[in-house]
């Protein structure tokens, strides 16, 4: 049985500032997770190993016990859920807002409005507060064109500068949540792991909280 505890991690840009709190606390790939096409990483410590896998697969992963620990941002938790988790630390990293966006100078004309989105479900939930009917559109990626080429009035999609949008003739209008990364945990090895998880997660909020008052 192996027993190394085993922490995924989302691909991207939450994996290039996750490896630096990693690292402080003592685990360190031991091969450039950058360059290697592996997907399952030892580390400098011999009890733990690291999978880097897409963020929307995470909370599955962990759910499932396939992996006891995991690194993901708040988005995908909100989308998909987090049953069957504990969300213990907010890691303050890879920052961004999730938000509406449209054409400059759009107006609705009524309650009935298109949306593109790939945030389906956190959207329908935004929209119904709102007391607007939202026909949704469900889109991968280059959620601007959506607009442009008439297919949806305006999109729901994660903003950090805002410089895609404003390249594209659009402006952020309304946020619906602040999205940063949250490491998670499996219930069942919260309870069977407990001092060696407890340990890691009291290692990371000191780190998180250097960090955030190194910045303050």
């Amino acid at each position: 049985m192996n027993k190394k505890l085993t922490l995924a991690l989302t691909k991207g840009r939450i994996l290039k500032e996750t490896l630096p709190l990693l690292a402080r606390a003592g685990i360190e790939p031991l091969e450039d997770v950058g360059t290697s096409r592996k997907l399952v990483f030892e580390t400098r410590r011999s009890d733990v190993q690291l999978v880097i896998i897409r963020g929307t697969d995470v909370p599955t992963y962990v759910r499932h016990g396939a992996a006891d620990m995991g690194v993901v941002g708040k988005d995908v938790l909100l989308e998909h859920g987090a049953e069957g988790l504990y969300e213990p630390l907010d890691l303050g990293i890879a920052r961004c807002r999730l938000m509406t966006a449209g054409p400059v100078g759009w107006q609705g004309t009524g309650a009935r409005i298109r949306v593109a989105t790939k945030f389906v479900n956190i959207t329908r939930r935004y929209f119904a507060r709102q007391g607007v009917h939202a026909e949704l559109i469900k889109l991968y990626g280059a959620m601007e064109l959506a607009p442009i080429m008439n297919l949806a009035d305006l999109i729901v999609d994660i903003v950090d500068t805002g410089n895609t949008l404003r390249a594209n003739g659009m402006a952020p209008l309304a946020e619906i949540a602040s999205i940063s990364s949250r490491l998670v945990v499996n219930k069942a090895a919260m309870r069977s792991r407990y001092s060696t998880i407890a340990q890691l997660i009291d290692d990371l909020t000191e780190i998180v909280q250097d960090s955030e008052n190194a910045t303050a």
